[in-house]
């Protein structure tokens, strides 16, 4: 890992919500919370808390030093089609296999809230 650059995970019990043009697309109350140096908070969300069935996957990917390959996912609604909206670290790399095929939401391209668990 880079000098100063840090990853880290936590668990959570915060209620996220996901909208893209006012639909609901996500809804999870087990985010895993991921911080990085430099980079704002990121919410990775499990898939049987996500609107699968209005995402297809993309031959697109990047590759992190610190997390590995993304592969990203694009959202089709109402005809209007969202690329790559969405990625995942389906194989990550070692250390880092709490991540593993969760998925996680552009936060400048999404409507996104997140409430304090009560």
């Amino acid at each position: 890992m880079t000098q100063g650059h840090t990853v880290t995970t936590a668990p959570s019990t915060e209620h996220v919500e996901i909208r893209v043009d006012g639909q609901l697309i996500a809804v999870s109350d087990r985010p895993l919370l991921l911080d990085e140096t430099g980079l704002p908070r990121r919410y990775y969300l499990p898939r049987d808390d996500v609107r699968m069935d209005l995402l297809r996957p993309t031959t697109f990917s990047t590759h992190c030093p610190f997390k590995g390959d993304a592969s990203y996912l694009t959202l089709e609604l109402n005809g209007t089609t969202h690329d790559g909206i969405v990625w995942s670290y389906e194989t990550p790399i070692n250390g880092r296999d709490e991540i593993a095929g969760l998925l996680c939401f552009y936060p400048d391209r999404v409507e996104m809230t997140v409430t304090p668990p009560a």
